[in-house]
């Protein structure tokens, strides 16, 4: 059984991990949205403060270049930002929507990623799903990945697809297979200790650069 303490080394007195969980889904009793309360509660049992969001907080119209260059930011993408910034790392628990990520989550991406610092940067991310299907939502997470990894993140190799979800979970919220319920927590622990070394252990950092073609200029040499 997991312990209430910090993910750290024994005898060391560190800050407590703050991770960013939300759900990837509009609807109040989504799927998704169980799987992101359950890894809430096994981060919380492991002494991580969790800031658990909403995807209805973060939802933004769509993305509008002549708004961006008016400085016209939306409030959900100002709080995903904020909430990204004011955190060691993320999780998010996504749908699948024909074959793919929603597009409400990659609308959010998409502007907040306009900010300078631009929050997606070094930031480490688990990305999760459940679905009815049989492949439990593990397509858009691959899908996921590609712009949370071009902006920087360093996304978990590990995800975790929930199949059959709709059949998944017993009468208290918890997955109902043990061996199922294990291997989750397991993903979780060895993503958090992977953001706490991060964290406390800091070596080399890598620029983020977007370069695109053999000439630059302002708009297309973005690097931070």
């Amino acid at each position: 059984m997991p312990n209430n303490q910090p993910l750290q080394s024994e005898g060391s007195i560190r800050e407590p991990l703050r991770v960013l969980v939300f759900s990837g889904s509009l609807r109040k009793d989504s799927l998704n949205t169980r799987l992101a309360a359950l890894a809430a509660g096994v981060l919380e049992q492991h002494g991580v403060e969790v800031d658990h969001a909403t995807m209805r907080e973060f939802d933004t119209p769509s993305y509008d270049q002549d708004r961006d260059a008016a400085n016209d930011w939306p409030d959900g993408a100002v709080r995903l930002r904020d909430r990204i910034l004011a955190n060691d790392a993320f999780i998010i628990s996504s749908p699948e929507y024909n074959a793919s990520m929603p597009g409400v989550v990659k609308n959010c991406i998409d502007w907040a990623s306009r900010f300078r610092p631009q929050p997606f940067n070094e930031k480490h991310a688990l990305l999760m799903s459940a679905s009815p299907s049989m492949v439990g939502g593990n397509r858009a997470l691959w899908q996921l990945r590609v712009p949370l990894e071009h902006l920087g993140a360093r996304v978990f190799p590990n995800m975790f697809s929930l199949a059959s979800a709709h059949k998944a979970f017993d009468g208290d919220g918890r997955i109902a297979d043990a061996a199922l319920a294990q291997r989750f927590e397991v993903n979780i622990k060895d993503f958090m200790h992977l953001v706490e070394a991060a964290k406390n252990y800091p070596c080399m950092k890598k620029a983020w650069v977007e370069f695109l073609g053999e000439r630059t200029d302002a708009l297309t040499e973005r690097a931070e």
